[in-house]
């Protein structure tokens, strides 16, 4: 094992070859990382497990490729190159599914393998720097519990600021999983009536039957079954506010009884002629379109235009993916306090696998996920590996689309993020867990590296 420096950072290379080693090792950024030597795999093993390098360089001709499923399964979060002696285009696609962060053909040219080793040194630091940033993000960009900093939902934090003291009724409309609850309590929390209750119904997991008397009461008799007095919620909210979820599967008698409490705030129980007096604020949740209710009949179109006169509109996650980081960092940090594991954060492949995703469950999905993953990993980090199946098949299916340089694999991924997010760099390097500088370098050695394959394959095709 040779020892060049007492960075924070530790460097290993697998290699039996002094003459590469001492390559290698003459690295510039050596006063800020330690550089450890393996000859052998075993040697490598025992290394790797001790020390914890964040990068490590094997020799093909050393190890072989089995020693990279042994360290990536060890700790995903280690950024593995391949350097081996011929340029094999399924090799480079093997190792890249494997984990490998880059595959490096020999010749080698020494000044690319050191700018590759400082790009990866900064991202390591990077990273690190972003963890701790989006701790601190996490406070700054939680608004009452909803996490976000993307345009659309700071655009969203003001609204609610806006709505909160002053509604009366309102509609909060979005897909399943968008986060309808969290914004309803916020604004219950934001309005007067705070420390009053805060009371939820979902209308479509009552009975039919018996939603009128969940919502309204009922008196002793009012039927088979009404063996005494039952407070409803309208009342038990009495002061406070009452959310609706799913008010779309609201029966049109519930409906109708539903508008007198909002017009003139009164509430009568099932069975009972009496009116009672109620001052409530209501917040109404829906994920499918009342104004088409309204038109096929099923929704009073009265009541539509009471509780819509405000609406609140949520974002679908695809929409604002500029919070995923943010959003994974936080659940992460939940499953791992919850499962009580040291789990940290999310290798670079996985976040690529999740940034790729289209998340028709949204946010709920993306807790899901993150909280089955916390689950089923047994190191530091999620990885692909640990996410779940459905996440899994799509990242292997995008891998499989017929083979593939390694620098092809790589700006797949890379286009596909920016295409998504519209062109912005920015967002995509913080997307994909590297620099911006890193990003820029990457799309410019894209087009020379391709034209190197093509050149490989033209020459393979003529023997």
């Amino acid at each position: 094992m040779g020892l060049h420096s007492t960075g924070s950072i530790r460097i290993l290379a697998v290699t039996s070859n002094d003459a590469l080693a001492k390559l290698l090792g003459q690295h510039p950024s050596n006063q800020s990382a330690t550089f450890l030597r393996a000859n052998d795999t075993s040697e490598a093993i025992h290394i790797f497990a001790k020390e914890r390098p964040r990068i490590v360089i094997l020799d093909f001709a050393t190890c072989g490729n089995e020693l990279l499923d042994d360290l990536v399964a060890q700790d995903p979060a280690a950024e593995v190159m391949l350097i081996n002696g011929y340029n094999s285009v399924n090799l480079a696609v093997e190792a890249i599914q494997k984990g490998a962060c880059d595959y490096l053909p020999r010749p080698l040219e020494i000044e690319k393998v050191h700018a590759r080793i400082s790009a990866l040194l900064a991202d390591a630091e990077a990273r690190k720097k972003i963890l701790d940033l989006d701790t601190e993000l996490m406070d700054a960009y939680q608004f009452e519990g909803i996490i976000g900093r993307s345009p659309l939902m700071l655009d969203l934090y003001a609204r609610l600021r806006r709505v909160g003291p002053h509604f009366q009724a309102v509609l909060v409309s979005g897909e399943t999983g968008t986060g309808k609850e969290l914004v309803a309590r916020a604004l219950h929390n934001l309005s007067p009536v705070r420390s009053r209750p805060f009371v939820v119904s979902n209308c479509s997991a009552i009975v039919p039957t018996l939603i009128e008397s969940e919502l309204f009461g009922h008196v002793r008799g009012a039927f088979t079954g009404a063996t005494q007095d039952k407070v409803g919620v309208f009342e038990h909210a009495q002061g406070g506010t009452v959310f609706l979820d799913e008010i779309g599967e609201l029966p049109l008698e519930a409906q109708a009884k539903l508008l007198r409490i909002i017009q003139n705030h009164e509430v009568q129980r099932v069975g009972s002629p009496a009116q009672k007096k109620v001052e409530v604020r209501i917040i109404a949740a829906t994920n499918r379109d009342l104004s088409r209710l309204t038109s096929e009949g099923s929704f009073r179109q009265d009541l539509y235009y009471r509780i819509a006169m405000v609406e609140v509109k949520l974002p679908r996650l695809a929409e604002r993916k500029e919070d995923l980081p943010l959003l994974q960092r936080h659940f992460v940090s939940t499953f791992a306090g919850e499962y009580k594991k040291t789990v940290k954060g999310i290798t670079r492949r996985a976040q690529i696998c999740l940034a790729t995703h289209n998340w028709p469950g949204n946010v709920r999905e993306l807790q899901n996920a993150i909280g089955n993953a916390c689950m089923m990993t047994e190191n530091e980090v999620i990885d692909v590996a640990d996410l779940p199946e459905h996440l899994r098949v799509r990242s292997n299916e995008t891998h499989a689309n017929g083979l593939m340089s390694f620098a092809e694999l790589q700006k797949k991924h890379l286009l596909y993020v920016l295409r998504e997010l519209g062109g912005n760099k920015a967002k995509a390097a913080e997307i994909l867990g590297i620099s911006r500088t890193t990003l820029y370098e990457m799309l410019a050695r894209f087009e020379s590296i391709e034209q190197s394959v093509k050149i490989l394959h033209k020459s393979a095709g003529a023997l």
